[in-house]
């Protein structure tokens, strides 16, 4: 059988496993994953380097299927590659099997790096793959099939122009432009010159092809491969292709032949095959580690927390495996400590928060430990691929800084209020925030090896020294700073609302009120043991945190207090931002919101009147 011919056969078995499967489900995408067979059949036989029994190989191409509705096709190859076999796609999105609805990386499903299905998200991913093996110098390449409605998104354009920018030449996406979104036409519907002057506007090599034609995909993949930029593959195709049921037509998104139907439509493709496909051989690729020890600083004099993790990075850049990405604060978030020294490693995406996490979630894949900065406030903007980070089991530590009113004159635009309860929703988070440069440079360095999703609260103002350099800092503990047996309430707080505790248990000292302190620097996991024995101590709990009052530290409290189900005596008051802040100056912001020294004492105080 020559090439041509074995495509074309190739094309036509992963649409009839595509339909097979969605059928058996009674749901799922058929008609999205034939728009694409013939273009991965090329991909997969005679492009793609790929060694599938060491699928984490640092030599091989990546695959992203950024279109993850159609992962049956994308099933529908694992299977023709001979790393699963027909019962299991046959469980295609059945409770308990690994072949999900969008693609998902779990263990039993070791060839899928990232999690999609959250359209716009694939290239931004990939782009963070490309940038790891060109910093290593890896032969491979990565392979993005997008979806044409995912277009719409503006993330897919933050990652055209950062792969422009970066010089990815490595990085090849392939438009599938089958015309149909989810409700009817696309936006541009078939016209692919519209498509390519975009791409290529932002600085992207364009090819355009029909998406069917086997022969002209060769070609198109050899001359991408050859390009000395970013590729971009505008595919002119069909849904449902090579089915006149479902072929170009409307109202097929998202659903699944019957089983007449799909009897009619393998048929008409040809019939049942048991092809197998293996793919080229990857190059010899290996990354050595210098195995570089830590220094981290030590602060004697106060210091903004978010200096603090600048300057943690710094001696972070001794492990060749981190790589800092910053969304254009630098000079803010303190990132530039870490560009100074390791300008390699540093990866500058301006004002795009969602190409900068995506790429952080693609950096992972490839070996590197990322961490990304912004203003707290705008990590909101990228809310997204953090939660799809999550789904994705990806490893990624993410500072916030400017955090509350207590940034100041910059006003509510800027101030961090919704953050703490963000991070504390995403499924396995940790998030952390400390109070001085000690702990800051503890913590910081633990992101560093955590697994999935962390996140690191900063502050703008300078904050005094509290701990000891060689203090520990435990992921899910707690510093209790003062305590005796005479306390009457305990104040919680964490960053800037600690030190306002410990001011207001100096006013309650001279009233003859004895107040515990407590530091919950890590939010999630909390310390819920040494909550529940002061709330039995004392009675009274008070958390203050300059966040709003809902999601935040005192929902993290309570959340604790109510573990394990015994009954506890005692009250707990939760004092926060409560209406829209402006600008001023942090004092008086802190004074305003209810949160200083002496707006804490007086709450302590009405509460124990009362």
């Amino acid at each position: 059988m020559d090439k041509v011919a074995f495509w074309n056969d190739l094309a036509a078995q992963l649409s009839i496993d595509s339909i097979r499967a969605t059928t058996a489900a009674a749901s799922g995408h058929p008609t999205s994953s034939m728009s694409a067979a013939h273009l991965t059949s090329v991909l997969f036989a005679d492009h793609f380097r790929y060694d599938p029994a060491d699928p984490k190989s640092l030599a091989n191409d990546r695959f992203v299927l950024s279109k993850g509705h159609a992962s049956p096709l994308l099933y529908s190859l694992l299977k023709a590659l001979g790393v699963i076999n027909d019962d299991d796609l046959m469980s295609l999105r059945r409770l308990g099997s690994p072949l999900q609805g969008h693609p998902v990386p779990i263990p039993e499903m070791p060839w899928v790096d990232v999690a999609t299905g959250s359209l716009g998200q694939g290239l931004p991913m990939g782009v963070g793959m490309a940038m790891g093996m060109t910093l290593d110098g890896a032969p491979g390449r990565v392979w993005v099939l997008m979806g044409d409605s995912e277009t719409a998104e503006g993330s897919v354009w933050e990652a055209m122009q950062a792969a422009s920018y970066h010089g990815l030449d490595n990085l090849i996406a392939i438009l599938d432009m089958n015309r149909l979104g989810q409700r009817g036409p696309t936006m541009l519907q078939w016209e692919g010159n519209v498509y390519a002057e975009r791409a290529a506007a932002f600085g992207w090599h364009v090819i355009e092809v029909d998406g069917h034609d086997a022969q002209a995909i060769d070609t198109a993949y050899a001359a991408a491969e050859g390009a000395a930029l970013p590729t971009m593959i505008v595919a002119h195709t069909r849904k449902g292709n090579g089915v006149a049921l479902t072929e170009n037509r409307d109202g097929w998104h998202g659903k699944a032949l019957d089983a007449e139907q799909a009897k009619q439509a393998i048929e008409e493709l040809g019939g049942m095959r048991s092809i197998s496909v293996s793919p080229p051989s990857p190059a010899e690729f290996k990354v050595a580690s210098n195995g570089a020890s830590v220094q981290l600083p030590v602060y004697e004099k106060p210091v903004a927390t978010r200096k603090a993790y600048g300057e943690t990075l710094a001696a972070l850049s001794a492990r060749d495996d981190v790589v800092v990405l910053d969304a254009e604060v630098g000079n803010s978030t303190f990132t530039e400590d870490f560009d100074k020294v390791a300008h390699d490693r540093f990866f500058q995406f301006f004002i795009a928060e969602q190409a900068m996490i995506g790429a952080a979630i693609g950096l992972q894949v490839v070996g590197k430990t990322p961490f990304a900065a912004t203003f707290g406030a705008f990590v909101t903007r990228a809310y997204d691929f953090v939660r799809m980070a999550a789904v994705g089991r990806a490893n990624i530590a993410i500072a916030g800084s400017h955090a509350g009113v207590s940034i100041g004159e910059d006003g509510p635009s800027q101030m961090a209020l919704e953050d703490l309860a963000m991070m504390r929703a995403v499924y396995g988070s940790t998030v952390l925030y400390p109070a001085d440069g000690n702990s800051t440079a503890k913590l910081v360095a633990a992101t560093a090896d955590l697994e999935g999703v962390s996140y690191v609260r900063t502050t703008r103002e300078n904050t005094a020294k509290l701990y000891e350099g060689s203090e520990a800092f435990p992921i899910g503990g707690s510093k209790t700073l003062r305590s005796s047996d005479r306390d009457r309430v305990t104040l919680v707080g964490a960053g800037v609302t600690l030190y306002e505790s410990l001011k207001a248990a100096d006013e309650l000292a001279q009233a003859g009120i004895n107040a515990r302190i407590i530091d919950v620097y890590s939010v999630k996991p909390i310390d819920a043991a040494t909550l529940r024995q002061a709330l039995a101590d004392t009675g009274l709990i008070v958390v203050t945190e300059d966040h709003w009052l809902e999601g935040g530290i005192g929902d993290a409290v309570l959340g604790a207090l109510a573990e394990g189900g015994q009954a506890l005596s005692g009250r707990v008051i939760k004092i926060g931002v409560a209406d829209m802040p402006g600008s001023g100056k942090p004092t008086e912001l802190r004074e305003w919101a209810g949160i200083s020294a002496s707006k804490i004492a007086a709450r302590v105080r009405e509460a124990l009147d009362s």
